[in-house]
């Protein structure tokens, strides 16, 4: 199954896995400069050491198996009058009339402190495909919210 991902944040993730595989060999020599320490059992940059490692080693793999799988589109071609992936969405809560905008990106592009959401999201994909005007509602781990969609625009990324 393909994912979606914005070409920005395509290439960030490119630059993550650059990044952290330079990272590597200093690692290696921190845990064989701690090795040379002697005791191991007692040894906290031995321990730090391994456990970057493992960091390391874990994104560095998450990242390759993902790469292949994405479908990179460029958020600056795209338009529209219904909500799809790339979208900035501008909602009014019905109940409470707060207003509030969601850019719907890829899962390992998202994030909600600079207002993107996964299209993957419970939020997210109750809003794709729908248009101004329509309200949706959506159990939230607060409980159920109704939105009133008020506008859809596409402007790339913002970073």
């Amino acid at each position: 199954m393909s994912t979606p991902i914005s070409v920005q944040g395509y290439k960030k993730l490119e630059r993550e896995l650059e990044a952290l595989k330079k990272e590597r060999p200093a690692v290696i020599q921190a845990i064989k400069d701690a090795r040379e320490e002697g005791d191991l059992r007692e040894n906290a940059g031995y321990d730090a050491a391994r456990e970057r490692q493992g960091f390391l080693e874990a994104r560095i793999n998450y990242i390759e198996s993902q790469l292949p799988q994405y479908t990179v589109i460029d958020l600056d071609t795209l338009s529209g009058d219904r909500v799809t992936f790339g979208a900035t969405v501008h909602v009014v809560d019905v109940d409470t009339d707060a207003e509030t905008q969601f850019t719907l990106l890829g899962p390992d592009e998202a994030d909600f402190a600079k207002g993107s959401i996964s299209v993957n999201s419970p939020v997210g994909r109750a809003l794709l495909g729908h248009e101004v005007g329509d309200e949706i509602t959506i159990d939230i781990p607060r409980g159920r919210v109704t939105y009133e969609i008020t506008e859809i625009e596409f402007h790339g990324v913002q970073d």
